[in-house]
């Protein structure tokens, strides 16, 4: 019997590892192991008045600070019956935008990339790609200028606030955020190019994609949630259909939906709302034989590099539409009741809901971060694709494989807000 404990703390955010038990080349046991400390946000929301939520959340992960916002934003207005005016709406899909574009770039270029091209970092891949690092950085750098555009700056914007944003921004900085967008335009394709001639295995797995939807646009922080599994879901019925439980070995809780794992994330929503991509994005997937849905998890950096071409078609549009509004604002009045809010934060699907009392002071917060939603089907990948790739490897292999399999989900550990069950035993 050979136990192997696999560090995974080299390019992923958070800290965590790997615990793999195998007998006569079978796994016998698999442990997706966080050990990171839960850092109990929900619970320090709890007394808090709504104006302050925002700044809160986003410090939950200094990567994606706006899908923590707007899921928030949207339950707040959600649960105070707050209708928000066009151009607020129009400004938060190009926010988002933003964040997409940012941690799309990193994870392709910094995680992934180095991984699928056999390099121990970027940096050593940065020797023989030189051309692709670079663009991968002007993609990240343009996304986050498009976060401090409407949040004032890129690490835990303070922008936005329940109704819509503190600030327009001018029409001379939104001529020129349009203008570098436009330049851009070349980077995004050529990236998709690359991504799609790489030698990508072929790491197909029988499972269900989650991702929001809407009718009419690719989403970000607006539809239903829906399901390859044929499910339709208005958000409030999370609930009803998924269940987060603790392990024993991990502070991160998981999360099932019927009883069986699923995926969030790029690949996720590529799979449901392919078709709702702009045509020219889907004319770019037509000349180089992409096809969706795809069961294939390394086709999650291919899924990363469409939304980034998303994103900067979708952010153009917005902007050629720019104009200054009037108020960038909508009235708020608090009142009492419970608000849900779902965006499609870079990793996944990431769900909100808060009680709140008439003077508006939460009462009770709760967060589903994608990380946790997807830990078990990272567990689940793990064990079919671990026994294909040999389990009869060394030691240095096995790890390797396996950092690079997980790093392909992207976790983001940190995210796992979740305050654990207390046990105490007193004598």
């Amino acid at each position: 019997m050979t136990t192997i404990h696999v560090p995974i703390l080299a390019r992923i955010e958070g800290e965590g590892a790997l615990e793999l038990t195998i007998r006569d080349q079978h796994i016998i046991s698999l442990s997706l192991k966080i050990y990171e400390p839960p850092r109990l946000f929900e619970k320090f929301l709890e007394g808090r008045h709504y104006s302050e939520l925002l700044d809160i959340v986003a410090r939950i992960c200094g990567i994606c600070p706006v899908a923590y916002q707007m899921s928030a934003v949207h339950a707040l207005e959600q649960c105070f019956g707050v209708l928000i005016n066009p151009w607020v709406r129009m400004m938060r899909r190009l926010f988002y935008c933003g964040e997409w574009l940012e941690s799309h770039s990193m994870h392709i270029h910094f995680l992934a990339l180095p991984d699928f091209l056999g390099f121990p970092s970027a940096l050593e891949m940065a020797k023989v790609y030189p051309i692709q690092l670079q663009q991968g950085l002007m993609l990240q750098a343009l996304g986050n200028e498009v976060i401090s555009f409407l949040g004032g700056r890129s690490v835990h914007p303070v922008g936005a606030c329940v109704g819509g944003f503190y600030k327009a921004p001018s029409l001379i900085a939104a001529k020129k955020l349009l203008e570098k967008i436009k330049k851009s335009l070349f980077l995004a394709e050529a990236l998709i190019h690359f991504t799609a001639r790489l030698p990508l295995a072929n790491n197909s797995h029988d499972f269900c994609s989650v991702a929001l939807s809407h009718p009419t646009e690719y989403p970000f922080n607006e539809g239903s949630i829906k399901t390859t599994s044929d499910l339709s879901l208005d958000i409030k019925q999370f609930d009803q259909y998924f269940s987060e439980y603790q392990v024993a070995y991990s502070n991160a809780l998981h999360c099932t939906l019927q009883g069986k794992n699923y995926l969030v994330g790029p690949l996720a929503c590529i799979n449901i709302n392919h078709q709702q991509l702009p045509e020219e994005t889907r004319k770019l997937m037509k000349d180089l034989d992409l096809t969706f849905p795809s069961f294939n998890m390394f086709d999650s950096i291919i899924a990363r590099a469409l939304e980034i071409h998303f994103c900067l078609l979708e952010a153009i549009r917005i902007l050629e539409g720019y104009f200054y509004p009037e108020c960038a604002k909508v009235e708020v009045t608090p009142r009492a009741g419970i608000g849900y809010g779902c965006s499609e934060a870079p990793r996944g699907l990431l769900w909100h809901a808060y009680q709140l009392d008439e003077n508006g002071m939460i009462q009770s917060a709760r967060l589903v971060p994608p990380t946790s939603q997807n830990q078990a089907r990272i567990e689940a990948d793990l064990k079919q694709s671990l026994t294909q790739f040999g389990l009869n490897k060394s030691e240095d292999a096995l790890r390797t494989y396996s950092e690079m399999l997980i790093r392909n989900y992207d976790p983001c550990i940190s995210c796992s807000t979740h305050f654990l069950t207390l046990n105490l035993n007193r004598q």
